[in-house]
């Protein structure tokens, strides 16, 4: 499904120049779950933005399901990021004051789908991500951290993409709470979801069946998962 060759991302502010990755290669079959871990400042973000396409590498090759999305233009890459990708963030980005339901819908709204069709996809979305129809129409302001995180998961999915992104899903989250969320992503990597998650956190990298890590902007390792653990979610 992904496939990154050579990639360098360099910034210039005047006259400094600040490269954030240095030839960044690997591939992520279909199907995979993959964590990114590296420290603060390793340049994982800024790889998940290139994976995302919402940035592109100052060099190098980077495909996406045999498309080179290093070469495309601003309307090309949104069109990827809508077909193709799901985002799940640490800051969830939801609307406070408004159902669980129509938070899903959004990204449909935007679309111009028409409405019968949007609330039965965002309702399966939600039962996807563990929700019952007692929840659709709680305001996310009512909800637990936990569940605000899982209805930013059915968000992400409610365009049926192949690939999730979810950039420190769990960063905001107590243990207990962070289990549940990095077992929703066990199940959807099941269900046949490519998962690629960012994280700084070594146990939680150990939820994936593969990790990358990223230091300095380079890549030192890239190994199965030696625990695979599996999240607890009583």
């Amino acid at each position: 499904m992904i496939e990154l060759k050579n990639i360098t991302k360099t910034y210039s502010t005047g006259d400094i120049v600040f490269t954030a990755l240095h030839g960044i290669s690997f591939t992520i079959k279909d199907g995979e779950f993959v964590a990114i871990m590296g420290p603060s400042g390793s340049g994982k973000s800024t790889l998940m933005h290139i994976l995302g396409a919402l940035d592109t590498p100052t060099s190098g090759t980077y495909l996406l399901d045999g498309r080179d999305v290093s070469t495309m233009s601003e309307d090309e890459l949104a069109d990827i990021r809508k077909e193709k990708i799901g985002f799940v963030f640490q800051s969830f980005n939801l609307l406070p004051r408004t159902t669980v339901l129509r938070n899903v819908e959004l990204p449909l709204m935007y679309e111009g789908i028409e409405m019968k069709t949007r609330a039965a996809r965002a309702k399966k979305s939600l039962i996807a991500s563990g929700f019952d129809e007692s929840h659709f129409e709680h305001k996310s302001n009512q909800l637990s951290v936990g569940q605000i995180q899982r209805v930013a998961i059915a968000r992400a999915l409610v365009n049926d993409p192949s690939l999730i992104l979810a950039d420190e899903p769990t960063g905001n989250l107590d243990t207990r709470t962070g289990e549940i969320v990095l077992g929703t992503f066990q199940k959807l990597n099941a269900e046949g979801r490519t998962i690629v998650l960012i994280t700084h956190e070594r146990d939680v990298a150990e939820h994936a069946d593969r990790i990358l890590f990223i230091k300095d902007g380079s890549l030192l390792e890239d190994s199965k998962s030696h625990v695979k653990r599996k999240a607890h979610i009583d």
